[in-house]
Protein backbone atom coordinates (compact mmCIF):
# COMPACT_ATOMS: atom_id res chain seq x y z
CA UNK A 1 0.00 0.00 0.00
CA UNK A 2 3.01 2.16 1.22
CA UNK A 3 4.73 1.61 -2.64
CA UNK A 4 1.36 2.88 -4.58
CA UNK A 5 1.19 6.35 -2.42
CA UNK A 6 4.90 6.88 -3.04
CA UNK A 7 4.34 5.97 -7.12
CA UNK A 8 1.32 8.30 -7.06
CA UNK A 9 3.39 10.62 -5.50
CA UNK A 10 6.04 10.29 -7.64
CA UNK A 11 4.23 10.35 -10.64
CA UNK A 12 2.32 13.51 -9.27
CA UNK A 13 5.75 15.03 -9.14
CA UNK A 14 6.83 14.34 -12.53
CA UNK A 15 3.62 15.43 -14.33
CA UNK A 16 3.79 19.11 -12.29
CA UNK A 17 7.77 19.38 -12.75
CA UNK A 18 7.29 18.96 -16.59
CA UNK A 19 4.60 21.46 -16.35
CA UNK A 20 6.88 24.05 -14.50
CA UNK A 21 9.46 23.37 -17.09
CA UNK A 22 7.47 23.59 -20.35
CA UNK A 23 6.11 26.88 -18.77
CA UNK A 24 9.41 27.99 -18.48
CA UNK A 25 10.47 27.03 -21.12
CA UNK A 26 8.28 29.25 -22.77
CA UNK A 27 8.93 32.15 -20.97
CA UNK A 28 12.18 31.93 -21.72
CA UNK A 29 11.41 31.24 -25.53
CA UNK A 30 9.23 34.47 -25.50
CA UNK A 31 11.98 36.59 -23.79
CA UNK A 32 14.45 35.36 -26.33
CA UNK A 33 11.97 36.42 -29.53
CA UNK A 34 11.40 39.80 -27.92
CA UNK A 35 15.45 40.33 -26.91
CA UNK A 36 16.49 39.41 -30.41
CA UNK A 37 14.19 36.67 -32.63
CA UNK A 38 11.96 38.38 -35.62
CA UNK A 39 9.87 41.19 -34.19
CA UNK A 40 5.91 40.88 -33.79
CA UNK A 41 3.56 40.95 -36.70
CA UNK A 42 2.21 44.49 -36.56
CA UNK A 43 -1.73 44.39 -36.57
CA UNK A 44 -4.57 46.96 -37.02
CA UNK A 45 -7.27 46.64 -34.18
CA UNK A 46 -10.66 48.25 -33.71
CA UNK A 47 -13.29 47.90 -30.81
CA UNK A 48 -16.57 46.17 -31.01
CA UNK A 49 -19.26 48.26 -31.30
CA UNK A 50 -22.64 48.06 -30.88
CA UNK A 51 -25.50 49.53 -33.31
CA UNK A 52 -29.27 49.73 -33.40
CA UNK A 53 -30.15 47.59 -36.44
CA UNK A 54 -33.45 47.75 -38.16
CA UNK A 55 -33.91 43.70 -39.21
CA UNK A 56 -34.78 42.37 -41.80
CA UNK A 57 -35.61 39.40 -44.22
CA UNK A 58 -33.40 39.19 -47.56
CA UNK A 59 -35.14 36.99 -50.19
CA UNK A 60 -35.36 36.88 -53.77
CA UNK A 61 -38.59 37.70 -56.28
CA UNK A 62 -39.34 38.74 -59.80
CA UNK A 63 -40.87 42.12 -60.91
CA UNK A 64 -44.45 41.84 -62.28
CA UNK A 65 -46.51 44.62 -64.56
CA UNK A 66 -49.55 45.86 -62.99
CA UNK A 67 -51.21 44.80 -66.63
CA UNK A 68 -49.59 43.18 -69.36
CA UNK A 69 -51.41 41.80 -72.19
CA UNK A 70 -50.65 40.69 -76.01
CA UNK A 71 -53.32 42.61 -77.67
CA UNK A 72 -55.63 40.91 -79.89
CA UNK A 73 -58.41 41.45 -82.02
CA UNK A 74 -61.86 39.98 -81.36
CA UNK A 75 -62.01 39.93 -85.45
CA UNK A 76 -60.38 38.72 -88.13
CA UNK A 77 -59.66 40.68 -91.42
CA UNK A 78 -56.42 42.48 -93.35
CA UNK A 79 -54.86 44.69 -91.59
CA UNK A 80 -55.60 48.45 -93.47
CA UNK A 81 -53.62 50.63 -91.05
CA UNK A 82 -50.87 50.90 -88.06
CA UNK A 83 -50.91 53.87 -85.98
CA UNK A 84 -48.30 52.73 -83.58
CA UNK A 85 -44.43 52.22 -83.61
CA UNK A 86 -42.51 49.71 -81.40
CA UNK A 87 -41.86 50.68 -77.68
CA UNK A 88 -44.32 53.32 -78.15
CA UNK A 89 -46.13 55.01 -75.01
CA UNK A 90 -49.76 54.74 -75.33
CA UNK A 91 -52.66 55.89 -73.76
CA UNK A 92 -56.25 54.27 -72.99
CA UNK A 93 -57.65 53.83 -75.92
CA UNK A 94 -55.89 55.07 -78.67
CA UNK A 95 -56.34 53.47 -82.18
CA UNK A 96 -53.44 51.27 -82.93
CA UNK A 97 -54.73 49.14 -85.77
CA UNK A 98 -57.85 49.23 -88.13
CA UNK A 99 -58.74 46.12 -90.24
CA UNK A 100 -60.44 46.84 -93.46
CA UNK A 101 -63.90 46.90 -93.24
CA UNK A 102 -65.49 48.10 -96.56
CA UNK A 103 -67.80 45.21 -96.54
CA UNK A 104 -69.03 45.84 -93.52
CA UNK A 105 -69.91 49.86 -94.09
CA UNK A 106 -71.71 48.60 -97.40
CA UNK A 107 -73.86 46.13 -95.32
CA UNK A 108 -74.45 48.88 -92.80
CA UNK A 109 -75.56 51.22 -95.06
CA UNK A 110 -78.26 48.11 -96.50
CA UNK A 111 -79.35 47.65 -92.78
CA UNK A 112 -79.87 51.85 -91.94
CA UNK A 113 -82.36 51.99 -95.39
CA UNK A 114 -84.14 49.30 -94.08
CA UNK A 115 -84.23 50.77 -90.39
CA UNK A 116 -85.58 53.65 -91.93
CA UNK A 117 -88.59 51.86 -94.22
CA UNK A 118 -89.61 49.93 -91.14
CA UNK A 119 -89.96 53.37 -88.94
CA UNK A 120 -91.96 55.06 -91.70
CA UNK A 121 -94.26 51.68 -92.03
CA UNK A 122 -94.41 51.99 -88.40
CA UNK A 123 -95.27 55.38 -87.97
CA UNK A 124 -97.82 54.67 -90.93
CA UNK A 125 -99.43 52.03 -88.87
CA UNK A 126 -99.01 54.05 -85.78
CA UNK A 127 -101.71 56.90 -87.19
CA UNK A 128 -103.82 54.07 -88.42
CA UNK A 129 -103.96 52.57 -84.90
CA UNK A 130 -105.26 56.09 -83.69
CA UNK A 131 -107.80 56.20 -86.38
CA UNK A 132 -108.55 52.31 -85.72
CA UNK A 133 -108.22 51.67 -89.33
CA UNK A 134 -106.09 48.62 -88.58
CA UNK A 135 -105.67 46.43 -85.51
CA UNK A 136 -103.63 46.25 -82.66
CA UNK A 137 -101.61 43.19 -84.14
CA UNK A 138 -100.31 45.35 -86.84
CA UNK A 139 -99.13 47.99 -84.50
CA UNK A 140 -97.33 44.94 -82.69
CA UNK A 141 -95.93 43.67 -85.51
CA UNK A 142 -94.48 47.43 -87.17
CA UNK A 143 -92.82 47.91 -83.81
CA UNK A 144 -90.98 44.65 -83.75
CA UNK A 145 -89.93 45.33 -87.26
CA UNK A 146 -88.60 48.23 -86.45
CA UNK A 147 -86.69 47.24 -82.98
CA UNK A 148 -85.12 44.09 -85.40
CA UNK A 149 -84.18 46.49 -87.07
CA UNK A 150 -82.29 48.87 -84.90
CA UNK A 151 -80.65 46.09 -83.46
CA UNK A 152 -79.63 44.54 -86.74
CA UNK A 153 -77.66 48.10 -87.72
CA UNK A 154 -76.55 48.33 -83.83
CA UNK A 155 -74.88 44.85 -83.83
CA UNK A 156 -73.17 45.91 -87.44
CA UNK A 157 -71.79 48.89 -86.19
CA UNK A 158 -70.60 46.89 -83.23
CA UNK A 159 -68.86 44.58 -85.88
CA UNK A 160 -67.34 47.66 -87.75
CA UNK A 161 -65.88 49.28 -84.04
CA UNK A 162 -64.27 45.66 -83.28
CA UNK A 163 -61.98 46.75 -86.52
CA UNK A 164 -60.34 49.45 -84.96
CA UNK A 165 -58.49 47.80 -82.68
CA UNK A 166 -57.47 50.58 -79.31
CA UNK A 167 -55.04 50.87 -75.97
CA UNK A 168 -57.19 48.94 -73.42
CA UNK A 169 -54.64 50.75 -70.44
CA UNK A 170 -52.01 53.37 -70.20
CA UNK A 171 -48.56 52.10 -70.91
CA UNK A 172 -45.27 50.89 -73.59
CA UNK A 173 -45.58 48.47 -76.32
CA UNK A 174 -43.36 46.43 -77.20
CA UNK A 175 -42.81 45.02 -80.56
CA UNK A 176 -44.70 44.81 -83.07
CA UNK A 177 -46.11 41.17 -84.57
CA UNK A 178 -48.11 42.30 -87.78
CA UNK A 179 -47.58 43.69 -90.88
CA UNK A 180 -49.35 45.92 -93.16
CA UNK A 181 -51.56 44.28 -95.61
CA UNK A 182 -51.62 40.95 -93.21
CA UNK A 183 -54.70 38.92 -92.48
CA UNK A 184 -55.21 38.88 -88.77
CA UNK A 185 -57.33 35.90 -87.48
CA UNK A 186 -59.66 36.55 -84.38
CA UNK A 187 -56.87 36.00 -81.16
CA UNK A 188 -53.59 36.56 -83.21
CA UNK A 189 -51.18 38.93 -81.42
CA UNK A 190 -51.02 42.21 -82.14
CA UNK A 191 -48.29 43.87 -79.90
CA UNK A 192 -47.18 43.30 -76.46
CA UNK A 193 -48.58 46.35 -73.65
CA UNK A 194 -47.14 46.45 -70.36
CA UNK A 195 -48.51 49.10 -67.73
CA UNK A 196 -45.02 49.72 -66.21
CA UNK A 197 -45.50 52.55 -63.25
CA UNK A 198 -46.13 51.17 -60.64
CA UNK A 199 -45.02 47.83 -60.89
CA UNK A 200 -45.01 44.74 -58.83
CA UNK A 201 -42.62 42.55 -56.78
CA UNK A 202 -43.53 39.19 -56.07
CA UNK A 203 -42.00 36.86 -53.97
CA UNK A 204 -42.42 34.04 -51.04
CA UNK A 205 -42.11 33.62 -47.76
CA UNK A 206 -41.77 30.85 -45.72
CA UNK A 207 -44.80 30.23 -43.16
CA UNK A 208 -42.76 30.71 -39.95
CA UNK A 209 -42.25 34.69 -41.27
CA UNK A 210 -46.01 35.09 -41.53
CA UNK A 211 -46.43 36.91 -38.00
CA UNK A 212 -43.73 39.38 -38.56
CA UNK A 213 -44.63 40.82 -42.21
CA UNK A 214 -47.83 43.22 -42.87
CA UNK A 215 -49.62 45.06 -45.46
CA UNK A 216 -47.60 48.81 -45.50
CA UNK A 217 -44.41 47.84 -44.45
CA UNK A 218 -41.38 48.71 -46.76
CA UNK A 219 -38.83 46.67 -48.94
CA UNK A 220 -36.11 47.58 -50.24
CA UNK A 221 -34.97 45.77 -53.63
CA UNK A 222 -31.64 45.47 -56.08
CA UNK A 223 -31.29 44.30 -59.23
CA UNK A 224 -28.52 43.31 -61.87
CA UNK A 225 -28.96 45.91 -64.28
CA UNK A 226 -28.89 48.72 -61.29
CA UNK A 227 -26.08 46.80 -59.24
CA UNK A 228 -25.37 49.88 -57.01
CA UNK A 229 -29.30 51.79 -56.79
CA UNK A 230 -31.54 50.63 -54.38
CA UNK A 231 -35.36 50.97 -55.14
CA UNK A 232 -37.99 51.24 -52.38
CA UNK A 233 -41.38 50.19 -52.03
CA UNK A 234 -44.09 49.00 -49.60
CA UNK A 235 -46.15 45.69 -49.49
CA UNK A 236 -49.59 45.88 -50.42
CA UNK A 237 -50.70 42.42 -50.33
CA UNK A 238 -50.71 39.02 -48.50
CA UNK A 239 -52.08 35.71 -49.28
CA UNK A 240 -54.17 34.57 -47.04
CA UNK A 241 -53.33 31.03 -47.42
CA UNK A 242 -50.17 29.17 -46.80
CA UNK A 243 -49.28 27.27 -49.56
CA UNK A 244 -49.14 22.84 -48.37
CA UNK A 245 -46.96 21.84 -50.63
CA UNK A 246 -44.19 24.25 -50.00
CA UNK A 247 -45.22 26.06 -46.99
CA UNK A 248 -44.79 29.32 -48.15
CA UNK A 249 -46.89 31.90 -48.60
CA UNK A 250 -46.81 34.82 -51.07
CA UNK A 251 -46.36 38.33 -51.01
CA UNK A 252 -46.49 41.03 -53.27
CA UNK A 253 -45.22 44.56 -52.72
CA UNK A 254 -45.59 48.07 -54.97
CA UNK A 255 -42.58 50.06 -56.32
CA UNK A 256 -42.82 53.62 -58.05
CA UNK A 257 -41.44 53.20 -61.40
CA UNK A 258 -42.32 56.49 -63.34
CA UNK A 259 -38.78 56.57 -65.39
CA UNK A 260 -40.09 52.77 -66.53
CA UNK A 261 -36.75 50.96 -65.81
CA UNK A 262 -37.43 48.67 -63.84
CA UNK A 263 -38.81 46.03 -66.12
CA UNK A 264 -41.63 43.14 -65.73
CA UNK A 265 -39.43 39.53 -65.15
CA UNK A 266 -36.52 41.15 -64.05
CA UNK A 267 -35.26 38.77 -61.02
CA UNK A 268 -35.02 41.13 -57.59
CA UNK A 269 -33.08 41.24 -54.80
CA UNK A 270 -35.25 41.75 -51.95
CA UNK A 271 -34.98 43.19 -48.46
CA UNK A 272 -38.12 43.37 -45.99
CA UNK A 273 -37.83 45.70 -43.13
CA UNK A 274 -38.79 44.69 -40.39
CA UNK A 275 -40.79 47.20 -37.56
CA UNK A 276 -38.75 46.23 -34.51
CA UNK A 277 -35.40 47.37 -34.24
CA UNK A 278 -32.40 45.69 -32.24
CA UNK A 279 -29.29 46.60 -30.47
CA UNK A 280 -26.12 44.40 -32.04
CA UNK A 281 -22.76 43.73 -31.51
CA UNK A 282 -21.37 44.62 -34.73
CA UNK A 283 -17.42 44.62 -35.92
CA UNK A 284 -15.77 45.26 -39.17
CA UNK A 285 -16.64 42.72 -41.73
CA UNK A 286 -12.47 42.22 -42.61
CA UNK A 287 -12.17 41.15 -38.43
CA UNK A 288 -14.15 37.69 -39.29
CA UNK A 289 -11.95 34.90 -39.94
CA UNK A 290 -14.62 32.20 -41.82
CA UNK A 291 -14.19 28.46 -41.82
CA UNK A 292 -16.62 25.30 -41.97
CA UNK A 293 -15.81 24.36 -38.65
CA UNK A 294 -17.00 27.79 -37.36
CA UNK A 295 -16.64 31.54 -37.79
CA UNK A 296 -13.98 33.14 -35.04
CA UNK A 297 -12.32 36.71 -34.23
CA UNK A 298 -8.89 37.31 -32.78
CA UNK A 299 -9.12 39.23 -29.58
CA UNK A 300 -6.49 41.58 -28.11
CA UNK A 301 -5.76 40.55 -24.93
CA UNK A 302 -3.03 41.25 -22.07
CA UNK A 303 -0.77 38.12 -21.01
CA UNK A 304 1.90 38.66 -18.20
CA UNK A 305 2.81 42.40 -20.11
CA UNK A 306 2.73 41.06 -23.29
CA UNK A 307 -0.01 42.10 -25.88
CA UNK A 308 -1.18 38.90 -27.43
CA UNK A 309 -4.06 37.83 -30.13
CA UNK A 310 -6.04 35.15 -28.56
CA UNK A 311 -8.25 33.18 -31.70
CA UNK A 312 -12.42 33.42 -30.25
CA UNK A 313 -14.85 31.48 -31.80
CA UNK A 314 -18.02 33.80 -32.15
CA UNK A 315 -21.70 32.96 -33.75
CA UNK A 316 -22.50 35.92 -36.47
CA UNK A 317 -25.53 37.71 -37.74
CA UNK A 318 -26.65 39.69 -40.50
CA UNK A 319 -24.12 41.83 -42.20
CA UNK A 320 -24.96 45.71 -43.81
CA UNK A 321 -22.54 48.56 -45.16
CA UNK A 322 -19.29 46.32 -44.22
CA UNK A 323 -20.07 44.91 -40.83
CA UNK A 324 -21.17 42.15 -39.53
CA UNK A 325 -23.65 41.39 -36.32
CA UNK A 326 -21.78 39.50 -33.14
CA UNK A 327 -24.63 36.85 -32.08
CA UNK A 328 -22.54 35.83 -28.84
CA UNK A 329 -19.21 35.52 -28.21
CA UNK A 330 -18.24 38.63 -27.81
CA UNK A 331 -18.12 42.01 -25.48
CA UNK A 332 -18.72 45.18 -26.47
CA UNK A 333 -15.67 47.49 -26.44
CA UNK A 334 -13.36 44.22 -26.93
CA UNK A 335 -10.37 45.10 -29.54
CA UNK A 336 -10.47 43.08 -32.40
CA UNK A 337 -7.91 42.61 -35.04
CA UNK A 338 -9.30 43.81 -38.25
CA UNK A 339 -6.81 43.80 -40.62
CA UNK A 340 -3.74 40.93 -41.06
CA UNK A 341 -5.21 38.32 -39.07
CA UNK A 342 -4.48 35.69 -41.62
CA UNK A 343 -0.90 35.25 -40.68
CA UNK A 344 -1.54 35.02 -36.88
CA UNK A 345 -1.68 32.24 -34.91
CA UNK A 346 -3.76 31.98 -31.18
CA UNK A 347 -1.85 33.32 -28.37
CA UNK A 348 0.93 35.11 -30.31
CA UNK A 349 2.48 38.29 -29.61
CA UNK A 350 1.45 41.32 -31.53
CA UNK A 351 2.05 44.96 -31.94
CA UNK A 352 -0.93 47.02 -32.58
CA UNK A 353 -0.80 49.70 -35.15
CA UNK A 354 -1.56 53.17 -33.45
CA UNK A 355 -2.95 55.92 -35.69
CA UNK A 356 -0.16 57.88 -36.42
CA UNK A 357 2.28 54.95 -37.28
CA UNK A 358 -0.78 53.75 -39.98
CA UNK A 359 -1.41 57.73 -40.85
CA UNK A 360 2.81 57.75 -41.66
CA UNK A 361 2.38 54.22 -43.34
CA UNK A 362 -0.35 55.45 -45.80
CA UNK A 363 1.97 58.09 -46.49
CA UNK A 364 4.76 56.36 -47.66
Amino acid sequence: MFMRILMVILLLGGVFGGIFYWKQQSMQQMAAAQAGGPPPPVIAVTPAQQETWQPFLQVVGSLTAVAGIEVTSEVGGQISAIHFSSGEQVRQGDLLLELDDDTDQAQLRGLVAERTLARLKFERVAKLVREKSVSKSDYDEGRATLDNAEALVSAQQALIAKKSVRAPFDGRLGIRRVDLGEYLTPGAPIVPLEKLDPIFADFTLPERELARVAVGQTIDIRVQAYADETFAGRITAIDPGVNVGSRTFRVRGELENASNRLRPGMFADIRVNLPQEERVITVPSTAISYAPYGDSVFVIEDKEGATVATRRQVEIGASRDGRVAVVSGLQVGEQVVSAGHNKLRSGQAVKVETPTAAVAAKAD
